[in-house]
């Protein structure tokens, strides 16, 4: 059994950010695993701009900002170790892993930060009737047959979900040729970033059709077409609404979920509204010694975040290594009206890596305008006049130290308010 100082398991955006922090931190043995062949996770197939703006101050492509992520990591003498799939993990932070090169291996770490990412939604989590046809691919499945495959999915093309991966992939397919007759989104708003629906569906005047779905998918060995209906306030279609559109191909962009069987695996508290580890300041999971960060914990929309997180991640995993695992008393950290969910879900002023913490969350309806309530049993700590605030955007608060010590409880809420949206408090 080998015996290793920190065990990342990801060498996506926010495992290689862990990395290169960990090591930047002093932590000499660093291993990264990945099961793919390339470092960089989904980056590698997002050769659309929009990244790094927050941690470079420059506009880069997917690709380009997981190589310098990638270099930095190996100038620091990160080992990463590619093609390779954890299959067990253990609460005594024992990872069981296996290649065709080592073959089984088994791995006692000392600190395990989880950098595994997410996954689609497929059709089978959405219960479309018909036949299952070729034709149907999840958002990015498409983009990897069109960036790196170099295979078009279709020709004339619907997408079911507004989710940003869906909405590049619009812009991404009219460029290379395809007509996108339409984006089906069974809420009353869109459920991507709004330089999305600017960019890849007005612009290229594709439809956005709100408060719909598909009802039914045609062909037995091809996708033909789909009906696509009205929903209610009850998100049940309106048959008397549906009308049939001819395509080839449909496209899933139906949300991201958290992979956690890992982390189920190692008995890790998973928090229901976010769909990964319930964590404290540090990023740290229920289970002492183990860190979470980015889309493994929760889904983001901008891969800076991600980054900013994963440093989190790296510099709490440094403070286990060297304080021998100290524990801490935790303050918990509720959601009020307004909000789906809040990230640190526990907090302990002391064990804070830095004076500032920064705090995610996400509301649960758009809101054109908002005040953000900060609470602790002493009243409110901190508000802050929100403006154009939807679910799909990551709202995103720093408490100081100084505002957190002594508390026993903090609670998060949004509220909405009219027109005269006092100044922040």
């Amino acid at each position: 059994m080998q015996s290793r100082e920190l065990v990342i398991i990801g060498a996506g955006p926010a495992g290689l950010s862990a990395a290169v922090e960990a090591r930047r931190l002093g932590i000499k043995d660093v291993l990264v695993i990945d099961r793919e062949p390339e470092p960089g996770g989904i980056l590698k197939q997002c050769i659309h701009t929009g990244f790094g703006l927050h941690v470079f101050n420059e506009e880069l492509t997917g690709p380009e900002y997981a190589e310098r992520f990638i270099r930095e990591a190996e100038n620091l003498g990160v080992e990463i170790m590619l093609d390779t799939m954890v299959i067990e993990l253990s609460a005594d932070k024992r990872i069981v892993a296996v290649n065709n090169r080592e073959g089984l291996m088994e791995i006692q770490a000392k600190a395990i930060i989880l950098a595994m990412g997410c996954r689609e939604r497929t059709r089978g989590a959405i219960n479309i009737p018909g036949f299952r046809p070729a034709g149907i691919f999840t958002a990015g499945t498409a983009q990897r047959f069109v960036n790196i495959e170099g295979y078009m999915p279709g020709r004339e093309i619907v997408i079911l979900g507004s989710g940003d991966i869906g909405l590049i992939m619009a812009r991404r397919l009219t460029l290379e040729g395809a007509k996108v007759k339409c984006v089906v989104e069974i809420m009353p708003y869109s459920n991507g970033l709004t330089r999305n629906i600017v960019q890849c569906l007005e612009d290229y005047d594709i439809p956005l059709l709100l408060k719909h779905t598909v009802v039914n998918i045609h062909g037995r060995k091809r996708v033909e077409g789909v009906t696509i209906a009205e929903v209610d306030e009850n998100m049940k279609p309106i048959m008397s609404t549906a009308k049939f559109v001819p395509c080839d191909t449909l496209l899933l962009s139906v949300g991201l979920i958290p992979e956690n069987e890992l982390s189920r695996m190692a008995e890790i508290t998973i928090d229901e509204a976010t769909g990964g580890p319930v964590v404290n300041q540090r990023m740290e999971t229920s289970v002492p010694g183990i860190f979470a960060c980015g889309n493994v914990l929760h889904v983001h929309d901008l891969v800076d975040y991600v980054t900013r997180e994963a440093e989190l991640a790296a510099r709490g995993a440094a403070s286990y290594l060297a304080d021998g695992g100290k524990k801490y008393e935790y303050v918990p950290v509720s959601t009020g009206s307004g909000l789906r969910y809040v990230l640190p879900q526990r907090i302990n002023a002391d064990a804070m890596t830095d004076s500032r913490q920064n705090f995610f969350m996400r509301s649960v309806r758009p809101m054109n305008k908002a005040r953000l309530i900060i609470e602790s049993e002493k009243g409110v700590i901190k508000s802050k006049a929100m403006r154009h605030v939807k679910p799909s955007e990551m709202i995103s608060i720093q408490l100081g130290r100084d505002e957190v010590i002594g508390i026993k409880m903090l609670r998060f809420s949004l509220q909405e308010e009219g027109d005269g949206v006092e100044r922040d408090g």
